[in-house]
């Protein structure tokens, strides 16, 4: 048994495969027969004209800025004040990025919402009259369709169970704890929520944690350090990253998706070991997503687990966008494989999403979970999760697990599989190119054009459906996009309603690229409407 709660396996006595890939699959194909994700290459042209649309913005770009320095003109709050014999604060590109690219579309990403954040909401209008460095608010509200906000099973809500028994415990117990868990801020609550949490993921022990970011950079530096090697898949999440840097190990990213890559890095790691010494790695951990949240693929769990057991490397899974979307009992990638949990070593989540409050967890062996509790800063010097907040996980999760008495849970499972299914193939249908696979709850639709992302977010918002764009460098630099993020909340009316804008709005700005004929990935069942 490893320091850190990880049972330790020998790196480099490789393993043949199994007949049998993981858990409880017979056949190495049976996943894979299901599986379909599509990723359109650009046009050739939109390409081009794309990287053309950013060289001209840059170009403007520095012209204005040698005004601003040399002919002090455009004076704002926005640059940086000169201070003498200061060398500049900002890191330039950044700065020059911000005021002269990102400035002038700003507001696509800065509208305030009034209303609370379900299946319909209202946004407030800003104006600008000085080029997007400051905006004023109108007075006037939009009131759109929400597909931008995570809520993946619609528990974004201000009325109902969830929030009835979330305003019991805000009487009873407060809004907050104000001290961490080690420090008399560990109440009953927080005991239920770790049980339950375990009992979920099908798991020995968990540990949660007030904020999701968090959970993934301040926890990975608890389970690798110098002399240990992290295998990061290419896409994966700004909190692992950090968490991954923050840790002293080394990294290597392998190309999304890609197990050819990740067994050759895996190979080359057993067999050469450390640079220069050549010692065997301490520990080789795998860290993915379950689904990447602005490509909308899955990760190919039944592969990595096969990979891990042939090269006796640790797995560690981030579940954020699937745990409560994904699977028949909405228990994330793992329940989508049916691939059994034991044989991931750390299932992480956060609950902002499909449980409409805030925090993560990570789960596992009771080794490993009294590990983190007694060692991770998010758990020691963090203020324990708010009573009301964890109360609101507690019970949108008895809901999905059916502890309510109804089958709410699983409708609402069901109906978000099936809303995902349709609207997918409804935009592909239209000839736009969509990223991701066909049972991810994110939709990602390519929109290319600078001018093109504030015009679509605009004119959407304008038409009554509120959605998210987003460009470089979020994205490569000719993958900008329009991000939707279906909900159990939806009506197929409101979907008909959503798909017709789009359809609109994809002919005023020409923005069906894609040169794929239909592909029929839906069985008439697999679409068949939940009543």
């Amino acid at each position: 048994m490893g320091g850190n709660g990880l049972i330790k396996q020998k790196n480099g006595h490789v393993n043949g495969l199994n007949g049998k890939l993981n858990g409880k699959h017979a056949k190495e194909g049976s996943w894979k027969d299901d599986f379909y994700e599509s990723f359109e290459e650009t046009p050739l042209l939109v390409a081009i004209i794309t990287y053309l649309a950013y060289g001209i913005l840059v170009v403007i770009g520095h012209i204005k800025e040698y005004y601003r320095v040399y002919i002090k003109w455009e004076k704002r709050a926005g640059n940086e004040p000169g201070l003498e014999d200061f060398v500049p604060l900002y890191a330039s590109w950044e700065s020059f990025y911000t005021k002269n690219v990102f400035r002038r579309i700003k507001d696509c990403w800065t509208r305030p919402i009034s209303s609370c954040a379900g299946a319909n909401f209202e946004v407030l209008e800003l104006v600008t009259h000085d080029y997007g460095w400051n905006f004023k608010l109108t007075g006037r509200k939009f009131h759109a369709m929400n597909f931008g906000s995570y809520n993946y099973l619609g528990f974004a809500e201000n009325k109902g169970p969830c929030a009835d028994a979330c305003e019991v415990t805000t009487l009873e117990e407060g809004v907050g704890v104000c001290a961490s868990r080690q420090e008399l801020g560990y109440l009953e609550i927080h005991k239920e929520l770790d049980e339950l949490m375990a009992e979920f993921l099908g798991v020995e022990a968990s540990v949660t944690f007030p904020m999701g970011f968090a959970t993934n950079s301040m926890n990975m530096p608890c389970l690798v350090k110098k002399g240990c090697l992290i295998l990061s898949d290419e896409l994966n999440h700004a909190s692992l990253v950090l968490g991954s840097r923050l840790s002293g190990a080394t990294i290597r990213v392998y190309k999304h998706n890609n197990m050819k890559d990740l067994e050759k890095k895996l190979c080359e790691a057993v067999v050469h070991g450390q640079p220069r010494t050549h010692r065997p790695w301490k520990k080789i951990l795998i860290v993915v997503e379950g689904v990447y949240s602005m490509e909308g693929s899955v990760v190919r769990l039944p592969e990595i687990i096969a990979l891990k057991k042939k090269y006796k490397a640790y797995i560690y899974l981030d579940e954020a966008h699937s745990i409560g979307a994904m699977g028949p009992h909405g228990r994330g990638v793992v329940d989508y494989f049916n691939v059994d949990p034991r044989d991931v070593d750390v299932l992480m989540g956060t609950f902002t999403k499909s449980f409409g409050s805030a925090g993560g967890y990570i789960g596992g062996t009771k080794r490993l979970i009294k590990h983190l509790k007694v060692n991770s800063h998010s758990a020691v010097y963090a203020c324990a999760i708010s009573p009301p907040v964890a109360r609101q996980i507690i019970h949108s999760m008895k809901i999905i697990m059916g502890k309510d008495g109804t089958n709410l849970g699983e409708k609402r499972v069901r109906q978000l599989a099936w809303n995902v299914r349709y609207f997918r193939r409804r935009l592909q249908d239209m000839g736009f190119i969509v990223y991701g696979n066909k049972d991810s709850p994110v939709v990602p639709m390519l929109v290319f054009l600078p001018s093109k992302i504030a015009a679509f977010n605009r004119m959407a918002l304008e038409r009554g459906l509120g959605t998210v764009v987003v460009g470089f460098p979020a994205t490569p630099i000719i993958e900008s996009r329009a991000r939707f993020c279906l909900s159990a909340a939806h009506t197929k009316e409101m979907l008909d309603k959503a798909l017709d804008i789009i359809d609109q709005l994809g002919d005023e700005l020409c923005l069906k690229y894609s040169r794929r004929p239909p592909r029929r990935q839906y069985s008439e069942d697999s679409i068949k409407l939940i009543e």
